[in-house]
């Protein structure tokens, strides 16, 4: 039997409703080519099976997230093309529990009031370089988790050219890292139960994070280090 319809019982409908989305977004997903063809049955009528929906449910998980139609495309295709049910269900435990917080809406004055202090045109910009707050028609998309570094970094005295450097060779790296350490963790966790997934993953979130930083912290001090001794030394 074909694995991605390991139950031949849902309808098109059926299967939206499961997923708690309408049909015609399952037909969109399924034009985009992010959700495998049903099986036809009796009368042609196109049957879903519990990998349909855990397929769904994975997208969706995703698109809560904040990821892109073009990024959810690029994360599937690196997925497995014959992934089960179950294993669709890991990946979708593994990116709801180690999601960072969800975006919040706020007005300018909520924004200061959650900074702080008052903040100016110029570092409401320099926010935005850092990727800390996004400007948007009805006030101000803010990450409540990074919020607080960001305006301390703003009395550091780094051109907004530096800064806009910094963050993107601080995503390549982190991200490299998280694609290795995901690959790591999803080999490790590949025959558990879903519900065990979430409790290690919800446990491992915090270790990782810190031994990242950690990490990270030693790194930069040798490398600065390296770098005074190299100047003292010219």
């Amino acid at each position: 039997m074909d694995r991605h319809v390991e139950e031949l019982t849902l309808t098109v409908d059926e299967l939206a409703a499961q997923a708690g989305v309408t049909v015609r977004t399952v037909r969109f997903y399924s034009t985009r080519g992010l959700l495998p063809p049903p099986v036809i049955g009796p009368r042609r009528v196109g049957q879903y099976g519990r990998a349909h929906l855990a397929r769904l449910e994975l997208i969706e998980e995703l698109q809560r997230q904040g990821m892109t139609l073009a990024g959810i495309e690029r994360y599937l295709q690196q997925l497995p093309p014959d992934l089960s049910a179950h294993d669709l269900a890991i990946q979708r435990a593994v990116v709801a529990s180690w999601a960072p917080d969800s975006e919040e809406l706020v007005t300018r004055e909520e924004l200061q009031r959650r900074a702080g202090r008052a903040l100016d045109d110029d570092e409401v910009e320099r926010l935005a370089a850092m990727d800390v707050v996004r400007s948007g028609p009805d006030g101000y998309h803010v990450d409540p988790g990074v919020l607080r570094l960001g305006v301390r970094l703003l009395d550091v005295p780094l051109s907004q050219e530096a800064i806009l450097a910094a963050r993107k060779v601080l995503t390549e790296h982190s991200r490299a890292a998280a694609q290795d350490l995901a690959r790591l963790f999803l080999d490790e966790v590949s025959e558990r139960d879903t519900r065990d997934v979430r409790s290690l993953s919800a446990h491992m979130h915090p270790l990782v994070v810190q031994a990242l930083l950690t990490t990270f912290q030693r790194s930069l001090r040798e490398e600065l280090g390296e770098v005074l001794t190299r100047s003292d030394a010219g």
